[in-house]
Parts: structure tokens; sequence; C-alpha cells
């Protein structure tokens, strides 16, 4: 079974238009009719930006509530570059979670999502690095995509494409967008893609800013006609203005800090025209939103008109006739034309709304094996006394239709217990982003219509087949499992589909300081009953594992056990690949499982290969007993501990505590902008510095500081970074302790970083500290507040904007030598 198994051009186009839901959203009769109203709108808009958290939900909010136009937002990246305010997941772990945390915005500001393959790499300066980076052809290609998949009247972009827009993927969204823009509508550019969608040219382009006088900053261009846009409206149906609905839908943006107050007040924001044909009063001057456009539709528009004219707030049923009458209107129109998609499933959420049909299918578990029995409970409720019949379900498993012929009663539950065998070719759930490596910056995605979506097409889902007015209609909606918390009360989670087992190692990463042997353990469970089979780690050549092998044998579902094997690292430094391998009836399984859950977002589960990076290394740490505060989240406590130390994590109690008893202490990524009680505990951790202790803060921003001095002495926090991660790290103190003890730092500790240098250096500092070490990237003034350092009383002071949050838990041996050295700066002479 494909993972995408959409083959017309009629049925991608109900893709692209239709959203999956875990069940049918209710909604109050007041937003039924803005819904309704929402149907004799035809004009659509998309939204370009960079980044989760870049786009305006403001403007969204009014083009979706107000405006009423159909409109998406195509972020390039998920995300996965940004810090994490919330956890310690980088990478793609962290752009899964804002990838959720964008659904959520935009089922609250009412646009749709989209994405291209880019991949977040970090802070970008330059268009031309961002470019560099990423395959251009591709991300350029997946723009024009989504405009001919999407289909809109109007694209604006959030930034412009130069400077002015600070971050290189700003300035890269908006100049991919313009070039998307002129291609999109010739047959030349992309030729394959018109195998699935049509060419199509918007009728312009602009940019959203909030300011009129930064129309005219442009490097070489004169001043830009614009348009005015009013956005601080209010909208008696929801009974919020766009201000609230923006400021609820950005606050979805936990893992970035970015919970927002609406701004009750009237706000303006601008549109920059950029190409095609200019706006004079109206963002849809010269666009026909009618249904004029759509030929043949002369009934359907009377017919809308119709039922927004007699819809009855306290009877919505009444509408059911009429909207039955429009979806048949819409049936004989081209089905080819994304409107008549867009529009046929928005009168269907709309018959659904005003019916208050309610139905899910709800597996007892939570996932399953390819291949393995599903029992599930299937639900449907009607709400409205109008006549409907539930006449077919039909589900993952089950080629046929299970034939029904069930007059639903008012309010009253129709429950079917179903037993299923899920078919054996079925595909784990692993994001289809995530299935290859990263290749030039991108994600490997083979399948062109896979492009843009923001998840997994459902795979294990219920078609549900009504009749209503003696017309069938055919809903589809994914299992979801469903449990209720004794604090939450009813929850839901995505239901997986999981290898028959999996071997998860317990640590990412594994420094060998020595030659001396170290315990790994490798976590194996079973996902679904009676298994017995071999674990196997593989090492290459010159390494040594003891076990050989372990079997294992499991009775029940979810059981597990923790493996413990000894590995033997060779005597000369040397980076490899361990495996582990899960050998089962003749079949190997070599693949781990991450689940990253928080209160805002479902369950993301996913299956990363079954590997380590095992590092031998010269690096001696001489602090053996360091306290640790927690800032944002990160994984250098557990660094600490590979290299040997024993990690004391520094709560308010053990704040308390005599700290004298510590070699160092570190102060986590941000813990001065996020934890409150550091600054009841600043004078004490500076007398422990006096006192002889070593203390070390990693970076913090200037906004929001909880303390109004970081240091013994003044110095100002800036936004100098190095993103470029191969920049050259000069040396200003070749003869500093921290670059020669105990472990003597070259060129070659700085070869290996990932995503950038670092961020957030000082920019200015008392003549008490001193610079160790300067960076810049191409074309820029050299940067030298990475790393400072200053003796106070008997003890040392060291801040860093080096990105060992990054680096260390990546297994960057260089960055394991340099922190060995900077926490032991108390330990040598």
């Amino acid at each position: 079974m494909k993972r995408f198994p959409y083959t017309s051009f009629a049925v991608l186009l109900f893709l692209i238009v239709s959203k999956v839901t875990a069940q049918t959203p209710v909604v109050p009769s007041s937003e039924i009719l803005l819904n309704l109203k929402k149907l004799n709108m035809l004009g659509s808009v998309l939204y370009i930006a960079a980044h989760p958290d870049d786009e305006n939900t403001l403007m969204l909010a009014y083009l979706s509530k107000d405006r009423l136009a159909r409109t998406g937002y195509l972020s390039l990246t998920r995300g996965d570059g940004g810090q994490n305010l919330i956890g310690a997941e980088q990478g793609y772990n962290i752009g899964l979670i804002r990838t959720q945390e964008l659904l959520a915005a935009r089922r609250i500001d009412g646009a749709e999502q989209f994405f291209s393959r880019a991949y977040d790499f970090g802070f970008s300066k330059t268009l031309d690095e961002t470019l560099n980076f990423w395959d251009r052809e591709k991300v350029l290609g997946d723009v024009v995509w989504m405009i001919r998949k999407y289909q809109p009247d109007v694209v604006i972009t959030r930034f412009p494409p130069d400077p002015r827009a600070g971050h290189g993927h700003h300035q890269t969204s908006a100049f991919l967008a313009e070039e998307a823009f002129k291609l999109a509508g010739n047959p030349a550019s992309y030729p394959d893609q018109l195998k699935y969608v049509k060419t199509w040219q918007p009728k312009r382009i602009t940019w959203n800013t909030y300011s009129r006088g930064f129309t005219n900053q442009a490097p070489t261009e004169e001043k830009a006609p614009y348009i005015a846009v009013e956005l601080g409206g209010f909208n008696p149906l929801l009974g919020k203005s766009y201000s609230e609905i923006a400021a609820e839908s950005r606050s979805q943006h936990k893992s970035q800090g970015f919970g927002s107050s609406p701004v009750r007040d009237v706000r303006t924001d601008y549109l920059v025209h950029t190409a095609g044909d200019p706006a004079q009063k109206d963002l849809f001057d010269g666009v026909d939103t009618s249904w004029n456009r759509v030929p043949g539709s002369a009934e359907v528009a009377r017919l809308v008109s119709q039922v927004i004219t007699n819809f009855n707030v306290a009877k919505p049923e009444a509408s059911v006739p009429t909207l039955v009458r429009i979806h048949q209107q819409l049936s004989k129109l081209d089905p080819s034309q994304i409107l008549v998609q867009a529009k046929k499933q928005e009168v269907e959420k709309l018959i659904q709304q005003c019916l208050g049909l309610w139905f899910e299918t709800n597996p007892t578990e939570y996932s399953a094996v390819p291949g393995t029995q599903v029992s599930l409970k299937v639900n449907v409720v009607k709400r409205a006394d109008y006549p409907v019949k539930l006449v077919g379900l039909q589900w993952t498993g089950r080629a046929a239709d299970s034939t029904f012929s069930t007059s639903l009663a008012l309010h009253k539950a129709v429950n079917v217990t179903l037993n299923t065998q899920l078919p054996d070719n079925l595909p784990v759930s692993q994001p289809y982003w995530l299935e290859k490596p990263l290749s030039k910056g991108v994600f490997q995605i083979d399948d062109q219509r896979a492009i843009g979506f923001p998840e997994n097409t459902p795979l294990t889902l219920t078609k549900f087949t009504f009749e209503i007015d003696g017309q069938p209609f055919t809903f589809s909606k994914p299992w979801t499992y469903k449990f209720n918390d004794p604090v939450a009360g009813e929850q839901y989670r995505p239901f997986e589909i999981r290898p028959a087992v999996t071997a998860t190692l317990n640590e990412p990463v594994f420094i060998f300081t020595t030659n001396s042997p170290r315990e790994v353990q490798v976590l194996v469970k079973a996902q679904k009953k009676g298994m017995q089979g071999t674990l196997r780690p593989q090492v290459p050549a010159g390494w040594k594992v003891e076990p050989a092998s372990r079997p294992f044998q499991f009775n029940d579902k979810y059981q597990e056990e923790a493996f413990s094997f000894t590995i033997t690292p060779p005597n000369q430094n040397q980076e490899v690949t361990l495996r582990a391998i899960a050998t089962v009836d003749g079949q190997s399984y070599a693949t781990a499982m991450k689940t990253i859950e928080y209160p805002h977002i479902p369950s993301q589960t996913i299956f990363p290969p079954a590997e380590a990076k095992l590092a031998r290394v010269d690096v001696k740490m001489l602090a053996r007993r360091i306290g640790y505060i927690a800032g944002a989240g990160d994984d250098v406590p557990a660094a600490l501990r590979q290299m040997g130390a024993t990690v004391v994590m520094l709560n308010g109690e053990e704040l308390s505590k005599d700290l004298s008893t510590y070699d160092a202490i570190v102060v986590g990524v941000r813990a001065y902008n996020t934890e409150e009680r550091l600054r009841f505990f600043q004078d004490k951790l500076m007398n422990y510095v006096k006192n002889g202790g070593t203390m070390l803060v990693q970076y913090t921003t200037s906004n929001g500081l909880k303390v109004p001095q970081l240091g013994p002495y003044p110095f100002k926090l800036g936004r100098d970074r190095v993103s470029e991660e191969e920049a050259e790290m000069r040396v200003l103190k070749p003869a500093h302790p921290l670059l020669n003890a105990p472990n003597k730092i070259t060129a070659r500790d700085f070869d290996g970083w990932i995503q950038e240098r670092g961020l957030y250096f000082a920019e200015e500092w008392d003549p008490a500290y001193q610079a160790i070490l300067s960076g810049n990237d191409v074309g820029e003034t050299p940067k030298d507040g990475s790393l400072l350092y200053a003796p106070y009383g008997k003890g040392h002071f060291i801040y860093t904007g080096l990105s060992f949050f990054r680096e260390l838990p990546a297994g960057v041996t260089g960055a394991y030598r340099l922190f060995a050295n900077l926490v032991s700066a108390g330990k040598t002479k």
C-alpha cells in the first residue's frame, strides 16, 4: 500500500482542499452562518514565509474569517533549527513539535497549512548562504507546486527579498515566492508537475508590512504602490476580534515562548505591490470572487444566497435540504476545478455541522503491527431532528462495504464493535518527510504529490456513508485512540502502526575518554504478542562488544527489557556508528522508537534507525561533581556524565544547600530568561565563585533577564552570532588556561560543528573580562564575545554563546574537549 494512494487529478484536488480531523468539530450556529457566507466567496490567498511563527496570524484570521477567503500558509520549513523553550528536542524532533503547533494555530485562525521540503538549518544571515545550503531548484519547485496546487488568486509574502528581512531564510522565502509567481503559469517550468496539476497564474503578489514608511527603504527600487488593510475589526458571529483570534493562534507556538495577548485597538497593515496587476483599493481588485467565475454555476449561486437568507440560528438542520441541493448542483460542474472541489468539501462539512453529526472510530489500543487483528469501536450520533440513515461502513482491512440501513434517532448513539486484520504491507507510521535522510538541505520525498502536506495521509480510517434526503454522503475519518485522563478528561491519541519489535539505545552518543570498556543499554520492546528472537549490536572492526548477542522472549504486547552490552574502544581516536539489530523469525528489525509528548500537541511517535555514535576521544575533565541549573531544555547534563562527572540538577532546594561541594556549576541555555528563582540565588552564586567555585553560564538573551547582572562584573548581551558552522575560530589568548588545560585546544577541535558556532554573544564587557575566541561569518567584522572569562575572588566566571547545547548531543568531540576545559577551570594550575 502506498502512502499517498491517489491517482486522478480530481482525487488529488479532493486531498488538497480536505482537512483530516479526528472527529467532527462541534460549532455554534453563529459559526455555521459564517461558514455558509463563506460559500459565496470564491477568492483565495496563499501566504508564504520561512518558519513556523513567521506568519502574521492577524492577517490570516482577517482573510479567513472576515473576507472569508480560502487562505493557506506555506512555511518553507518546519522550524527544525529553532530553539526549544519547553524541552530538549532539536533538529527534526523540534520540527515535529512545531508542525503540530502550526496545525493548532490554523485550527484557530482558519487557514490551511503547507510545507516545502526545505530543512531549517538554523540562523542564516544572507539569501546566498540559504540558497547554497538548500537545493534551490527543489525548494523553488515546491513553491511553484503549491501555487499550482492551491491556485491562489493572490500571493502574500511576509518579508521582502532583501536584507530588510533580517534572517536569510526570511529573505529567501520572499525571493522564491516572487520567482515562483513568475514560473507557475509557464508550462515549460517544472513540466513534470503537470501530470498532477495545471499551470496557474495568480493575479498579484504583495508584501505584508506593518509600516508605510518601510515601503520606500528598498535598496534599489522606487516607492512601490500599496494598499492599507484595517485588521482590528470585531466578528459578532464569533464573539471575538481578529486580534483576539490572532493572539490565541500565535500562542500555540509554545515551544518558542510566543504566548501573546491581544491588542484591542485599531490595527492597519499594508500590502506593498511586488508583481502582477497592482491593487488599487482592495487585495482582490480585478479578481472575480463570485460564482460568475465558475461556468454553469448560476443555480449554485442562487441556492447559496437562499440558504444564507433563510438560515435559522435556532434550527440549523432546516438548511440541510438546500445544502443537499447545492451539493447535487456542484457535482454537475467540472470536477477538475479546485474551486468546485473546495466548495463541495465546505458543503459536506456544513451538512455535518447542521445535523450535529458525530462519528468516530476508536481502536481499543493505541498501536498495532501490520498483519495483526485490531478491535474497533465505532460511535455515531445525530443531534438534530432531521432524518438521517447510516447505510454503509468501510474500514481499513475490509475491502467491501458492510451495508447497514440504520435510521439514526435523535441523540441516540449507534455503537458498533468491529474486528479487522490490518494489511501485511501497511507502512509504519513514520512521518513521510523523515523516511529518508536529508540531502542538500532538503527532505527526500519521492512522491511529488506528497509535497506540501503537513502530515501523513491517514491509512487507517473508516468511511461512513449516510443517506440524507435520499442522497449518499461518504465521510472518511482516521482512527484515533480515545481514553480518559483523571485530570484532563477525554483525550485522543493518534493511532500508530509500529514495527513488530523496536530496539532503542539509551544514549545517542557514547564518549570513550580512555580505552576502558563502557556499558551500553538497548531497550527492546515487543509491539505485538509472542515475540522471540535475538538482539545483536554491530560495531566496526577494532571495536569489541560483549556479549555478541542476547536472546529475548516476550509473551505480552508492549513488554520490554533493557539489555546491557560492554563496548571496548580501540586505542586510537575514532568515531563510528553502533547499530542494534533485533532478529525475529529470520526477519531483521533495526528500528528505534521515540515518542514526543507535550500537553498542547498530539503525541508524536517516530521510528529512527536503531543506532548511536561511538567516539573514542582524547578528553580529560578534572571537574568530578557538577551542579546544573536547567534552563529552556538541553542535553548537556548527559554529555557531562559521558565524561565521567556526577551531575546534580540544582532546583530551588538544592540551590539552598552548600554549593561549595561542586567543582563547577553550569547554567543551562536561557535559564536566566526562564527561571524566576535565579534572582533569589544570584548573590549566593556569585559568592560561590568568589570563594573558589567555577560558574559557566551558557547563552541567554537580553530580553526578559531575571537578574540585572549575570556575572560579577557587567557585560552587555547582544544579538551577535556566527551562523556558519565552518567559520574560522581565532584564538585571542593562546596561552590562556581555558585553551590549554587539561586539553590542548587546536583548530581541529572546531571541525565538524553543526548548524552554527554560537549565538547571543556578549557585545560589550567590563575590562575584568578576557575575550578568548573570535569568529565571524563571511563578510562580517570579528565577533569577540563568544567566550568571556573573568577571575573573581578565588574563583572563575565564564559566559559562552558557543552552541554547546547543539554540539554535545551531536557528539562533536572538539566541543567535548573545550567544554571539559571550561568546567575544569578551578582544577587547573
